[in-house]
């Protein structure tokens, strides 16, 4: 039988092994996540550490909830820095995983309540009827919601008559909390894209001429543009998204969705530099030690151009194809440097501190663990040395 050794995102001084079925061993990765029980009732997010046949001595393994990963969100080098981290810091490998990764990835079970469908309501006071109601229209209730319903701070005695009743049933339910940014799109149906189907539209809306004006702007955008959002679209035409719906309900659009990264950062738009004579003598001084030590120390003045050095030697990784990491000591340094390097660098960039949001912490991660046209260079404070660099130059 197949068994997978798992990291728990809590402060436990080991790995603890549940049994997989075979076809989970044939996809199952170091580093993927998985869904696992843990104690009497809880779930957490648990991170393969590795795959063997050994069962455990000590206590009986139980399975995995369910898989949450197809591919790996941590590389093994990754988990050799973590292993090699929780040795010297004397800490788990649990708290690294938790520290290490975006929190929008170590998805939490949350309780809630449903309906045992073989019983029925008996003797219901007021408040487990309202309780009740909800749950005939609805296939869960999590417990916040039950507050929100009752207006009350704990639902507990409430529910617990429910429950000894066989009436409800409460189960853990694991919930994402990362939600991608999707953007909506539209494009002309297919049948009105030849001649024929374009003399058929304009004869369907000669009496709508909002809507009319909308299509027109849609041919416009479409010289330039190669996708065509619904904001853009009413931008250039001045109409509001209701008129879109419309044309999408007749179904002359259709309206489909992509998804977008939160942080975007434009061309670049710098012309270039030249170095000074002293810059271009530390570059290769920096250039030539490389080749004997992996650290090189540039001293320098505030505003005596080490930023240039620096921006030289990044040219050079990036021309190779490998990622670049700029860690600076704190957050506050990092406004004025992306500004100064989205110059240089333009979309090549992402940056990764603990104040971006959880769903911009996340899309700045895959980026990197893609090695994503945009992610090749990540500026950040400390958190982002644990990021899952592909090719790190």
């Amino acid at each position: 039988m197949p068994f997978a050794d798992i990291i728990l995102p809590l402060s436990v001084g080991r790995t603890f092994t549940y049994f997989i079925t075979d076809d989970q061993a044939a996809v199952l990765q170091a580093g993927m996540r998985v869904a696992v029980p843990f104690g009497k009732s809880k779930f957490y997010t648990g991170l393969v550490f590795a795959t063997h046949d050994k069962s455990p001595e000590l206590y009986e393994a139980k399975p995995i909830g369910q898989v949450l990963d197809q591919q790996p969100i941590v590389t093994p080098i990754q988990l050799k820095h973590w292993q090699w981290i929780a040795d010297y810091y004397m800490c788990t490998l649990g708290e690294v995983y938790k520290s290490a990764v975006p929190s929008g990835f170590l998805l939490e079970s949350e309780t809630v309540i449903r309906l045992n469908p073989d019983a029925a309501p008996t003797d219901l006071t007021d408040d487990q009827y309202l309780i009740y109601e909800a749950l005939s229209v609805q296939s869960h209730l999590r417990l916040s919601e039950a507050m929100n319903i009752l207006s009350r701070r704990s639902v507990i005695s409430v529910v617990r008559p429910m429950i000894d009743a066989g009436l409800v049933i409460l189960e853990e339910e694991i919930t994402e909390s990362y939600k991608p940014k999707l953007i909506r799109y539209i494009r002309l149906s297919h049948g009105f894209a030849s001649d024929k189907g374009l003399s058929e539209l304009l004869e369907i809306l000669k009496n709508a001429a909002k809507q009319k004006e909308a299509v027109l702007h849609y041919f416009q955008l479409k010289t330039r543009l190669k996708e065509i959002s619904v904001k853009a679209l009413c931008e250039e035409s001045g109409v509001a998204p209701t008129i879109v719906k419309a044309l999408v309900e007749k179904g002359i659009f259709e309206e489909y969705q992509i998804q977008h990264d939160r942080v975007k950062f434009a061309e670049a738009d710098s012309d270039g530099f030249e170095l000074s004579a002293a810059q271009m003598k530390a570059l290769e001084d920096i250039k030539s030690g490389f080749e004997q030590k992996d650290v090189a120390l540039l001293f320098g003045v505030t505003a005596s151009g080490k930023t240039q050095v620096y921006i030289r030697l990044i040219e050079d990784y990036l021309a190779r194809g490998e990622q670049v990491l700029y860690l600076l000591p704190e957050i506050a340094l990092t406004t004025q440097l992306v500004a100064r390097l989205t110059e240089h660098f333009g979309n090549q960039i992402s940056v990764f501190h603990s104040k971006y949001s959880n769903n911009e912490r996340v899309e700045a991660w895959r980026n990197v663990l893609e090695d994503s046209g945009n992610a090749r260079l990540i500026i950040g404070a400390r958190s982002a040395l644990f990021m899952p660099f592909a090719k790190l130059g």
